[in-house]
């Protein structure tokens, strides 16, 4: 891959390079925000510090998000969920927290790019249905998409919507729901989670699983409940449909 690494510490962006490189990545260095912007879009990947020196990381992954669709982690020694649920809601393919181990990181980058290179073409435009003002989004004809009482996914087009209106998930928040969803009502293990959303060779801690519940449960309210069993992992129920909606045939 080509990788742009945004990161402003030398004792820690020339290690990390040379570990990329072991990996086979060609690796360009920035050491602040505005290199970063002005390095263009043509990379695989971007490895992002948010501890930056003249701006700060959130502002330049907003940006460079914006500008194009390129694969971008961050990484921070910043650990507070607060943090995480922003840098995800930004759209984040996933969220780094130093110090942390090169293999990990390379993992975290192959299970990102999996995701991408898999991921089916973007679905068309929604268009209006004859309620002026109200936009209905509906799955292609021929397809039936899976309801789970307010919330109806579309698992071909990787489209989430609640009460009929579209929830825009980062891929990583939607491969989590799409999983849970998957077996309702039934407690699936942390490292099942972990080994199926994320990596089949996942090792470390199981942090950012819970970060990703947390964006989960406030984007989606009291339509899910994602509940968890201590040491254990997770259950998801699903709230029943209380709102006539038109049908989707």
């Amino acid at each position: 891959m080509h990788v742009l690494l945004v990161e402003d510490d030398p004792a820690i962006a020339e290690p990390l390079e040379r570990g990329l490189k072991r990996y086979g990545h060609t690796v360009h260095r920035a050491a602040t925000g505005r290199d970063a912007l002005r390095s263009g879009t043509a990379w695989d990947m971007v490895l992002l510090d948010l501890g930056l020196p003249d701006i700060d990381g959130l502002d330049v992954c907003r940006q460079l998000l914006a500008d194009s669709e390129v694969s971008l982690i961050m990484i921070s020694a910043r650990d507070s969920e607060a943090d995480k649920v922003v840098g995800l809601e930004l759209g984040a393919d996933d969220y780094l927290v130093k110090p942390f181990l090169i293999r990990e990181l390379i993992a975290r980058m192959r299970a990102v790019h999996r995701r991408r290179v898999s991921a089916p073409p973007t679905a068309p435009e929604p268009f209006e249905l004859g309620r002026p003002g109200v936009v209905i989004d509906l799955p292609a004809p021929g397809r039936t998409p899976d309801r789970y009482g307010r919330v109806v996914l579309d698992r071909k087009a990787h489209r989430v919507f609640l009460d009929g209106a579209e929830v825009a998930l980062p891929p990583r928040e939607y491969a989590l729901l799409a999983f849970l969803t998957r077996q309702p009502d039934v407690l699936v293990t942390r490292e099942t989670i972990m080994a199926a959303v994320w990596d089949a060779n996942w090792f470390g801690p199981t942090k950012t699983l819970d970060t990703h519940v947390s964006a989960l449960r406030h984007k989606f309210g009291d339509a899910l409940t994602i509940q968890a069993v201590r040491g254990v992992g997770f259950r998801l129920t699903t709230s029943p449909c209380t709102t006539t909606r038109p049908s989707a045939s």
